[in-house]
């Protein structure tokens, strides 16, 4: 990691992924009128490949059969997870999406969390949680399924990702993965695509959700793995519906309440309680 990076908190980096990332979301729901969902999945994960491999392009070196195959399963992973996630919130609010979607970073916490100290802070991010989503999983059925599928893969994306930080590239595996993961969804995304394609217009709100929600936040996201360990970054990840709330209340006017603003307090209490140890070195923390 170098120098000018560390300077950050990863809690400042998180603010910083969740505000690109949620901004990125909300242009992919006015993009739905216009554009399949799927499509814009798919264009939002092959185009955030570009400006990935431009920067990282000079870290470039040999890769092995197994250093592709974790790049092609984190990219796999991570499209699959968008696709769903865009599938869902055509159906369901922004905010309340990334709460239900929140299930599988806090499987991962939970997974990895040892001592009393960070319990409490799992608790309270938890609670927290529970409170901006109401404790209701009511709606739309399909899409309360498509978030589900999308809270899975995140916490598939978290452990995975790790893996691919792990390797020692800087963002190329990312970048990599990226590839990997849009041409994996060319099937779900093709219909609707020469529209794109044909229209500089879309083909530009696209590309900006493929920078804000991908090569900006998913770049962030590989920066702070490599920095600390992945029961405080499922943690941090809590501070994302806290995010997606302060947004949808300012470009999609979905006010939040005297109780969410409790839920998203303690979510930041629980972010601060825990213990904001750092990696020195990528030692391989994750089973087998």
């Amino acid at each position: 990691m170098s120098a000018p990076r560390r300077r950050f908190s990863p809690e400042a980096l998180f603010a910083i992924s969740g505000i690109c990332q949620y901004t990125g979301a909300v242009i992919a729901v006015r993009l739905f009128d216009e554009v399949r969902p799927a499509t814009v999945a798919m264009f939002r994960v092959g185009l955030a490949a570009i400006p990935i491999l431009l920067i990282s392009w000079r870290s470039q070196r040999r890769w092995t059969r197994d250093d592709v195959f974790a790049a092609a399963i984190f990219g796999v992973a991570t499209a699959t997870m968008n696709l769903f996630f865009y599938l869902a919130i055509d159906r369901l609010p922004l905010g309340k999406s990334v709460v239900i979607e929140f299930i599988g970073p806090i499987a991962v916490a939970a997974w990895f969390t040892r001592t009393r100290k960070n319990t409490v802070a799992l608790l309270l991010a938890v609670t927290g949680v529970a409170i901006l989503s109401g404790v209701e999983i009511g709606g739309d059925p399909l899409g309360i399924f498509y978030i589900f599928c999308a809270s899975t893969m995140w916490a598939v994306y978290i452990v995975l990702g790790r893996r691919v930080a792990a390797l020692d590239r800087g963002l190329s595996g990312l970048g990599v993965g990226l590839v990997i993961g849009g041409v994996f969804l060319i099937p779900f995304g093709a219909r609707g695509a020469g529209a794109v394609l044909t229209d500089p217009n879309l083909l530009l709100r696209c590309f900006a959700v493929a920078v804000l929600s991908s090569a900006i936040g998913y770049g962030i996201d590989q920066i702070v793995l490599r920095r600390i360990p992945v029961r405080r970054f499922a943690v941090l990840l809590a501070l994302l519906p806290v995010t997606a709330m302060v947004v949808g209340f300012m470009a999609l006017d979905q006010t939040p309440t005297a109780v969410d603003l409790l839920g998203a307090a303690l979510v930041i209490t629980g972010v601060l309680v825990q213990d904001r140890d750092e990696l020195p070195t990528l030692p391989d923390e994750l089973p087998a």
